[in-house]
């Protein structure tokens, strides 16, 4: 009976039986993840320096470390070509890919409510002043 009690007391406190998709927003929507699938996923298969033109502002290391994470996660494959010099390409994996729909819907919603939230946004800071 006290562990069920004590089960109990936990799931109001810990974040992850709070919010359920907590664990998904952490590995999908980090900082660069976003940007790196979005990219992978609209113009396919990309070398490295490619991603990093397209994705502005984020340096090569942090490049590095977020693709790692992402290859480990199973969200994005690495393919290395022993030529000379050697090649390595990055596409979105099939489990990357099956997040199309959550981002397809994320995209919509901002064309239909980014205005709303810019206008709240500036009504609360008028208002504050």
């Amino acid at each position: 009976m006290a562990v069920k009690g004590m089960r109990a007391a936990t799931a109001g406190t810990d974040p992850e039986v709070a919010c359920p998709i907590g664990p998904v927003v952490d590995i999908v929507f980090s900082r660069w993840t976003t940007p790196i699938l979005w990219s992978l996923h609209t113009h396919g298969r990309q070398r490295f320096v490619e991603l990093e033109r397209r994705i502005a502002r984020i340096t090569p290391k942090v490049l590095t470390q977020r693709l790692r994470q992402l290859e480990r996660d199973g969200l994005v494959v690495r393919t290395y070509h022993p030529e000379v010099p050697p090649r390595v390409e990055y596409e979105i994996s099939e489990l990357g890919r099956s997040l199309a729909p959550l981002f397809a819907h994320l995209a919509e919603w901002s064309a239909d409510n980014l205005e709303k939230v810019e206008q709240s946004r500036h009504d609360y800071d008028a208002d504050s002043a």
